[in-house]
């Protein structure tokens, strides 16, 4: 028997129309891909610098502790929103909402929110190293964070840099999404009475019998 290194993403017959695998797998993989980041931080709640090199001090506990944990549970839950994108309850908005429970969500109500958010999350998390402690961004040259050894350095590389892909998958899924949502049904052009293999209209008029008398 070979052993499955992948497993099958979950089923999501709930939405109009099926899901691409790789959309169904980005989305569900993306809060598995920023826990990482997320529990790196959670130290700098209780003022422990990770290794970092701090040029000021920690802010009071009454702020950092909100602040860290507050910021790390948002990643989260944004990422676990973005699921929607390839599920029903992106499409029709459940039950339990207010107001707008158990209504169609338009296409661009999720796919606008979305593309903006991803543009960004690239904005803020694209970083090329350029060495000295410097990185180029996509808003201009900046200062890297030091760090106290080469371990150090390397475990916050592995934790943080997986984030740097939040904004591009988020765009990719909502592009996704956007197509899968206006795509046009193959049954419409039944629906108005007409075929897309059906003959032109004038093909299939009967021809005039031979020899019949016109008026």
């Amino acid at each position: 028997m070979t052993p499955k290194l992948f497993h099958r993403p979950p089923p999501a017959g709930d939405t109009e129309r099926p899901v691409p695998r790789w959309a169904m797998r980005l989305a569900y993989a993306l809060p598995l891909l920023l826990l990482p980041a997320c529990l790196w931080r959670l130290p700098f709640a209780l003022h422990f610098e990770m290794g970092q090199v701090q040029s000021g001090d920690m802010p009071a506990y009454w702020l950092s502790i909100p602040y860290v944990l507050g910021l790390s549970v948002l990643t989260e839950v944004i990422a676990i929103l973005t699921i929607g994108l390839v599920r029903g309850w992106g499409e029709v908005a459940p039950a339990w909402i207010p107001l707008i429970g158990g209504r169609r969500v338009r296409p661009m109500a999720a796919v606008v929110p979305a593309v903006l958010g991803g543009l960004i999350l690239t904005v803020l998390f694209t970083a090329v190293p350029l060495g000295d402690d410097r990185d180029l961004t996509l808003y201009g040259v900046v200062d890297s964070v030091g760090y106290t050894n080469d371990a150090w350095s390397a475990l916050a590389t592995m934790c943080v840099t997986p984030i740097a892909a939040w904004g591009p998958i988020t765009i990719a899924l909502a592009i996704a999404y956007y197509r899968r949502r206006t795509a046009r049904s193959p049954n419409t052009a039944a629906c108005h009475g007409t075929s897309p293999t059906a003959d032109p209209p004038a093909a299939q008029r009967p021809p005039h019998a031979e020899g019949a008398p016109r008026s």
